[in-house]
């Protein structure tokens, strides 16, 4: 019954290996959904987080989430309306990624409230004057785009495909993707970067304030280069870890390589941009408000080499390789400085969240020093192994990777040839 539902072409493992496989992240989810239970139920004195620090591991995970989730509307963007048709054969598994990155976002912001009964306050009473008003919007819409785009995949199910009905609704579907995928890139575009511009308009922390650009400051544009430059990675990184799990080929070398350089592209103007922008800051912004940027590196552990590390280990060294295209060619490399992009983003958002908060910003503040609860890093678990689980129910049951029979029948084509051609020489 199980096989009916797997597409046509395409070998999976047996019913108990992916029921092995998908239990301990069953498991997980529970002991996360039971974390989060008691942040609702008992409410948010279970986190380590005060009125002081009111920011977290809930924001600092959103934040890093959604601009890994970024390769569903870049990927979008480039596929539909830049017609760059080499990758089609990773949209898919981007538009899942996607989905589970926004709505894992969604589910930790519900328990971050602290009162869902009240969360619907945000849509119904809307505070215009807060880039927090503009984000809840964008981001439910988009969830509502990816849902939308997330059909198709789930409707060319080899068993739905027999019901007329829903044949019929897939071709129509299709006829809207290139608007959704224009509508997913405004959202996303914006979203992105009012979550940045929530810190740089930030006055009473000069550690994050930045001067604007028109209405802007300048770290709302930096979220969205950054979001965009580290959204190819990630997909890259993801299509990489399911090939070496599944040991199987899904995409060309080719299509790795291009997400790899136009990831290496994006990040070096990021890299650039944020070195400009650091510049201005600890030369002018930050000493205009009575602060030497270097006091801010004098608390422990938040030393120069965090602000090293997050622009240059983690920023111009993954560019570096990703440009260069002998050793994008190398596999291990473009894994690599994938990775390294993808935790270089992770480090910009734990800094923009924690290292703001923790700092003091006057003469008689205390520094602040947080360590997440139990509760806290279950929440955080419940949404990786939902991730683990949507995608890998996906990849069993619908078509992710249109390639993979096509390439499956290549790889028998060689290894049927290269026996006959070694006996040939012979």
């Amino acid at each position: 019954m199980d096989k009916d539902f797997i597409t046509r072409g395409v070998r999976r493992c047996s019913p108990n290996r992916f029921l092995a496989w998908m239990t301990p992240w069953v498991a997980l989810l529970g002991f996360g959904l039971f974390s989060a239970g008691l942040c609702l139920i008992k409410g948010l004195n279970q986190t380590n987080m005060d009125n002081r620090f009111a920011f977290g591991l809930w924001i600092f995970l959103d934040l890093t989430v959604i601009a890994l989730g970024a390769g569903a509307f870049f990927t979008g963007f480039l596929v539909y309306i830049l017609k760059l048709d080499e990758l089609k054969s990773v949209i898919n598994s981007a538009v899942v990624i996607g989905l589970v990155c926004y709505s894992g976002a969604m589910c930790v912001l519900a328990v971050d409230v602290g009162q869902p009964l009240r969360a619907w306050f945000t849509f119904w009473y809307p505070n215009v004057h807060s880039m927090l008003t503009e984000v809840t919007f964008c981001i439910s819409c988009y969830l509502t785009v990816l849902a939308i785009e997330y059909l198709p995949i789930v409707l060319k199910n080899r068993k739905l495909r027999q019901v007329p009905s829903f044949l019929v609704f897939e071709f129509e579907l299709h006829k809207l993707i290139y608007v959704l995928a224009g509508v997913g890139t405004f959202l996303s575009f914006f979203h992105q970067g009012s979550l940045g511009g929530l810190y740089g308009v930030l006055r009473g922390r000069p550690f994050a304030f930045r001067e604007g650009l028109a209405v802007w400051p300048s770290t709302f544009f930096l979220f969205i280069i950054s979001a965009a430059a580290v959204g190819p990675s990630f997909i890259l990184l993801t299509t990489w870890m399911v090939e070496k799990i599944t040991k199987k080929r899904l995409v060309r070398p080719g299509v790795l390589e291009l997400l790899g350089r136009i990831s290496g592209l994006l990040l070096a103007v990021y890299v650039l941009a944020k070195s400009v922008d650091t510049l201005i800051w600890i030369n002018r912004t930050s000493p205009e408000v009575g602060f030497p940027a270097w006091q801010y590196y004098s608390w422990n552990p938040f030393g120069t080499w965090i602000l090293i590390s997050e622009i240059a280990v983690f920023g111009l060294v993954p560019a570096l390789i990703l440009l260069t295209p002998a050793l994008r060619r190398r596999r291990g490399w473009l894994v690599s400085a994938a990775a390294m992009a993808c935790l270089g983003v992770a480090l910009n958002r734990f800094v923009m969240t924690v290292q703001t908060l923790a700092l003091p910003t006057l003469s008689f503040d205390k520094f602040l020093w947080y360590t997440p609860s139990w509760q806290e890093t279950g929440t955080f678990l419940a949404v990786v192994a939902y991730g683990v689980l949507v995608y890998s129910f996906s990849f069993r049951y619908f078509q992710l990777f249109p390639d993979e029979r096509m390439l499956k029948t290549e790889v028998k084509k060689e290894e049927v040839e290269e026996p006959l051609e070694m006996a040939g020489r012979y």
